[in-house]
């Protein structure tokens, strides 16, 4: 084993390659898990990525890998290498506030399921990211616990609602990480931080233990640096779930085999007309063409294909989920766990919930709250919700029709590269629409992925998103894998090596 001082540039390399130089023995996973903890001692008061840092046990996690090891023990491939969990998941021995006040100071009893695969597979947990409360946000300034900021430019934001997760990663804190996506929380953050995002098909990674927003959209999945190390870790992650009702019970599929094909010969890519025109950025278009380009020369076929109901999606969305989040919301009331605020005057149980949830909930949630309880009240529930249930029908109907004509779609992750924090905190519309590429794959359960498409604006990353048929993930890792190879040969490697180091030593 090399002595510890190279141990501080091996948080650079790839989950992948981290894994294999502790199979290697070139370090050691308590040595590893250090360096990690010393670079998030190091870069996270500027970025404030992450909630809570579980430095005691992460180091006694790696310990005992590396003890099982010695011992001649046959372990998971990524035994070993750190991991950050989005704060939405619970975790037992952790606080778990889902960026809320509501919830601060909260240590669940138990583990959800994802959680325990990490456990079970020996990755030391590295603590719990920031994110925009009850992940409602695409920018992670909703958090209660203060902004995240992006590892390309402090004064910018890290995307939404997972940003904590995604500047881990793109601030080599963290190899790996957590996130969920519900309308694009894993995605758009991956889009602007010049990380890997994917949303695995909906009910193929247990929900059990995810604090929710809106059930039937809600999805964890990998953050990562590269296609392989998200698909490693979605191989690790999926699986049916008895404790969860829409868990699917589909065979994990082949992901890292897929991401290591880097073949896109004969592989028809549909653009979507709907998602590529007006409303998106120059330069984001200009890279998503250029990825286009080079996965034709590649050998792949570029097909345009309209999937017109798209242009509804976000307004269906907007009444969908806070439809839903009004009723998971309902539980957080001051009387069984987490905030309880006891008001001087006439303390009852009504009141005591309305002086809770009023001093618990920030604004964006209350937004939602208010708006979801609107949508499902009596005379109105056909007119909104009902209405947009029907819209995702023709949304899951143009996902139907455009993939029998190719086999995964195409457009730009988001809008823009990063914009500035506090630009668009006043102006919920202008928030809402950063996510009008990602939101239709929630509302169809679909698979979705976004990896760097290169520099735009100002010198910030721009992605570009795949979409695949549900239970066909596969096709995204082995698109993803390839576009991924080509673009580093053009860049001479990772777009990360690109990024400017933050004050005091962050990304480079």
């Amino acid at each position: 084993m090399t002595d510890s001082t190279s141990t501080p540039d091996m948080i650079r390399r790839s989950a992948a390659a981290q894994a294999a130089a502790l199979q290697a023995r070139e370090t050691s996973s308590e040595e590893l898990t250090r360096a990690h903890l010393d670079r998030i001692a190091a870069v996270d008061g500027d970025l404030n990525a992450f909630l809570h840092v579980n430095e005691e046990e992460a180091l006694a996690t790696a310990r005992e890998v590396d003890s099982r090891r010695e011992a001649g023990e046959e372990l998971h491939p990524l035994a070993g290498v750190p991991i950050a969990v989005k704060d939405v998941l619970v975790t037992k021995g952790q606080p778990t506030t889902a960026g809320s006040k509501i919830l601060e100071g909260w240590v669940p009893p138990y583990d959800a399921t994802l959680v325990e695969k990490l456990r079970a597979a020996g990755l030391p947990i590295l603590g719990k990211t920031n994110m925009d409360e009850f992940a409602m946000g695409s920018s992670t300034e909703t958090s209660a616990y203060g902004p995240t900021r992006n590892p390309w430019d402090p004064d910018r934001i890290p995307g939404g609602s997972g940003g904590g997760s995604a500047a881990a990663v793109g601030a080599f804190e963290a190899p790996l990480a957590i996130g969920t996506d519900t309308g694009g929380s894993i995605r758009q953050p991956g889009a602007v931080t010049g990380t890997v995002g994917v949303k695995p098909t909906y009910g193929s990674v247990s929900r059990y233990g995810l604090i929710a927003m809106a059930s039937s959209l809600d999805q964890a999945g990998p953050v990562t640096r590269t296609v392989e190390d998200s698909a490693l870790l979605h191989e690790l992650i999926a699986g049916h779930d008895l404790r969860d009702s829409t868990s699917l019970p589909d065979p994990v599929g082949a992901y890292a085999e897929a991401a290591r094909k880097r073949d896109v010969k004969g592989l028809r890519i549909g653009v979507i007309e709907e998602l590529e025109g007006e409303g998106f950025a120059p330069e984001v278009r200009a890279r998503f063409t250029e990825s286009l380009d080079q996965l034709e020369r590649a050998g792949a076929e570029i097909v345009r294909v309209s999937c017109p109901n798209f242009e509804y999606a976000l307004g269906a969305y907007y009444l969908i989920m806070p439809s839903e989040a009004s009723s998971n919301l309902a539980k957080f009331d001051g009387m069984r766990f987490g905030l309880r605020v006891i008001p001087e005057d006439h303390p009852t149980a009504e009141n005591v919930m309305k002086a809770t949830r009023g001093a618990g909930f920030g604004d964006e949630v209350k937004r939602r709250i208010l708006l979801g309880t609107y949508a499902l009240s009596a005379g109105y529930y056909d007119a909104y919700y009902g209405s947009a249930q029907k819209v995702r029908t023709l949304v899951q109907r143009d996902f139907a029709a455009a993939f029998e004509k190719v086999d995964v779609l195409a457009s730009p992750t988001a809008p823009t590269v990063a914009f500035r924090l506090g630009e668009k905190i006043d102006d919920p519309t202008a928030m809402y629409m950063n996510d009008i590429a990602t939101i239709p794959a929630n509302l169809a359960g679909t698979p979705g992925i976004s990896l760097p498409s290169g520099l735009a604006e100002d010198g910030l990353p721009a992605g570009i998103q795949f979409l695949a048929p549900a239970r066909a993930d596969e096709r995204l890792y082995q698109v993803g894998g390839a576009l991924e190879a080509l673009l580093e040969d053009s860049w001479g490697g990772p777009l990360l090596a690109k990024a400017p180091e933050l004050a005091g030593g962050a990304a480079r």
